[in-house]
């Protein structure tokens, strides 16, 4: 479900104008390929060579503004289509005055148009939405067409990290990426049954923790 508007937004994303970049994704897939290209160079973004790492599904900012705030010499760019959603996170980072976070209000499926290959030390992937509906399998962002675009940005050796509540799509993960041309370096199926140090909590992570509810995670990388 769509969250309500929320109020004043435009004026608010104004405000916040300096950390967010809007891009309208449906527009952009309705060029023609060679047309699509407005590429973000991070180098340009954050006035910096800093490595980059990138969070598809970035919610209201909590994780990434918790890692952009405790790791100074990494920038972030976080993702987020819902400009409803994605607002929250943007004036967290205005806020607390960081430089090196980001926000793309973009659909993940025009990442390639917009940032440059092979740009991108980490990807992460948090609590995406699972899709659970077969008739919906091309949305999730496991999904082989997205597993593409992540070959796209990621540098030789880079790694996804995936966290996820839902065990069917953990497990549909693991096959995806198996299946196109990933191997997987690091495996759980309840992350909190062990040593958690370094592991930044979502929203929805912290919930689920709180339920009792087994969080998976794993780790991937382009197989050589």
């Amino acid at each position: 479900m769509r969250a309500r508007r929320k109020k004043n937004l435009d004026k608010r994303a104004n405000l916040a104008s300096k950390v967010i970049v809007l891009s309208k994704t449906s527009e952009v897939l309705g060029l023609p390929e060679d047309e699509r290209y407005d590429v973000y160079y991070p180098e340009k973004l954050f006035d910096n060579d800093n490595p980059v790492e990138l969070e598809i599904g970035c919610g209201k900012g909590r994780f990434i503004t918790e890692k952009a705030e405790n790791n100074k010499s990494i920038n972030y760019i976080g993702v987020e289509i819902q400009l409803n959603v994605l607002i929250s996170g943007a004036e967290k980072i205005v806020e607390k005055g960081l430089k090196n976070a980001k926000l793309f209000n973009v659909g993940a499926e025009i990442l390639k148009y917009t940032l440059p290959e092979k740009s991108i030390s980490k990807l992460y992937l948090n609590f995406s939405c699972p899709y659970p509906k077969k008739q919906y399998e091309n949305h999730r962002l496991t999904y082989k067409s997205f597993l593409e675009i992540y070959k796209y940005l990621l540098k030789d050796g880079a790694e996804i990290e995936f966290k996820t509540d839902n065990d069917d799509f953990f497990e549909y993960s693991v096959n995806s990426l198996l299946e196109n041309g990933f191997e997987i370096t690091y495996l759980t199926r309840d992350l909190h049954a062990g040593d958690t140090t370094g592991n930044v909590l979502t929203e929805y992570e912290e919930k689920f923790v709180k339920l009792k509810k087994n969080i998976n995670k794993l780790t991937a990388r382009i197989k050589k």
